[in-house]
């Protein structure tokens, strides 16, 4: 509940005070969404399964979107960050979707 109150808060500030993002970091900005969506759906599947534990979140969390922008990077190190970025956003829409599918059956049993 915590988090889910933080992640509210976090998206009133930032359209509030609408911040400007550094021209080196925007590549990686919206990965770092994406990941950070796929680890908050899956815990929102968790707390409904009821197997959610708060650190299993925070790790899940900061991981899912330093390795998504470390990919990224890496891709832009090699000169293929366009493909990369693609794949990683593929493969994280696909578990953000499997989770809303999961969710969707729970809430709804359709």
């Amino acid at each position: 509940m915590i988090a889910a109150l933080g992640l509210l808060v976090g998206v009133v500030l930032g359209v509030v005070l609408a911040p400007t993002v550094p021209l080196w970091l925007q590549p990686y900005l919206p990965i770092a969404v994406v990941a950070a969506l796929d680890a908050v759906f899956g815990a929102f599947r968790a707390l409904l399964d009821g197997v959610f534990d708060d650190r299993v979140f925070v790790v899940s969390f900061l991981s899912n979107v330093v390795i998504a922008a470390l990919l990224v990077f890496l891709g832009d190190q090699l000169g293929v960050g366009a493909q990369i970025s693609t794949g990683v956003v593929v493969v994280l829409a696909m578990r953000i979707f499997a989770n809303a599918a999961a969710i969707r059956r729970r809430l709804f049993k359709a």
